[in-house]
């Protein structure tokens, strides 16, 4: 079986057209397209000075897409791990679906975090303020507020217990007329014009509306449907190309896709599409 080296059959110029409408959606919230927006360290450091309520807040260093392993040689890919002036270690994560926002994996982030961060010979004392922050598609812990923070207590006394690890949850479904809530309208707004922030939107525009940023997220997206496609292929050989078409939907439906754009991707109806997700059990957007 041939491998798959672009998006479907066709021209170059079609391909394209069909990345460009891909482009045109996405947003921060997407993570194909977080990863190239906060490649601006300033996206970044704008985001944690909203999320963090500090505007002195200085980015010193960042990590996407950080490859960190547990003591038994198990890795996880983290979105975004920063450092600040001040020595604050963060992890950011941008989470659509609420299972992969649960209070244990942001415990479990906060382990990984931990273990990879002391050098040999440093002791646990030196380890720094360490903040995950999970930034939910919806209100994942049913608290109904635009924030929590969550720090460990002393259940006898409810005093806090300073262990200097720190989880927040930011519910991006809240978007008022505040600074957070400004900040989450803009994480899923798709049109650079229509956004809050001029350090995003000049970002979201760069990539969108350049030549040298359009070409970059073509690439991009060039990469993932090819990747995307050569595993399914490798399940097709042994299963059959219809469940490589089906598990090729799910994963583009994970990382963002709205179904008409799967449907271009796939040259597969959308009525098609639903019915394996409805036969799956997967929520359709």
């Amino acid at each position: 079986m041939s491998t798959a080296t672009s998006l479907q059959p066709g021209t170059l110029l079609q391909q394209r057209e069909i990345y460009l409408s891909i482009l045109k959606d996405l947003t921060i919230m997407d993570d194909i397209f977080m990863r190239n927006v906060l490649k601006d360290s300033a996206c970044t450091e704008y985001i944690l000075k909203v999320i963090m309520d500090q505007d002195n807040l200085k980015l010193k260093d960042q990590i996407l897409q950080a490859d960190y392993k547990n003591l038994q040689g198990r890795s996880s890919i983290l979105d975004c791990i920063a450092l600040d002036n001040s020595g604050r270690k963060y992890n950011i994560e941008f989470q659509n679906a609420d299972s992969g926002a649960s209070l244990k994996r942001a415990r479990y982030h906060g382990s990984l975090v931990d273990a990879n961060t002391l050098e040999t010979g440093q002791v646990p004392n030196e380890l720094p303020d360490t903040y995950i922050i999970f930034i939910t598609e919806n209100d994942t812990l049913g608290c109904n507020l635009p924030i929590c923070h969550i720090n460990r207590t002393i259940e006898e006394n409810c005093q806090q217990c300073h262990d200097q690890l720190h989880i927040i949850y930011v519910n991006s479904s809240f978007q008022d007329d505040t600074t957070l809530g400004r900040l989450m309208h803009d994480l899923h707004c798709s049109d650079p014009h229509d956004m809050h922030s001029e350090i995003l939107a000049q970002r979201v525009l760069e990539l969108k509306e350049t030549q040298k940023g359009v070409d970059i997220m073509c690439d991009k997206l060039n990469e993932l449907i090819v990747e995307e496609r050569n595993e399914g292929i490798l399940i097709g050989e042994a299963q059959g190309i219809l469940h490589t078409q089906k598990e090729t939907a799910k994963n583009l439906q994970h990382m963002g896709m709205a179904l008409e754009q799967i449907s271009l991707a796939l040259n597969v109806s959308v009525q098609m599409i639903q019915e394996w997700f409805s036969a799956d059990c997967v929520p359709v957007k």
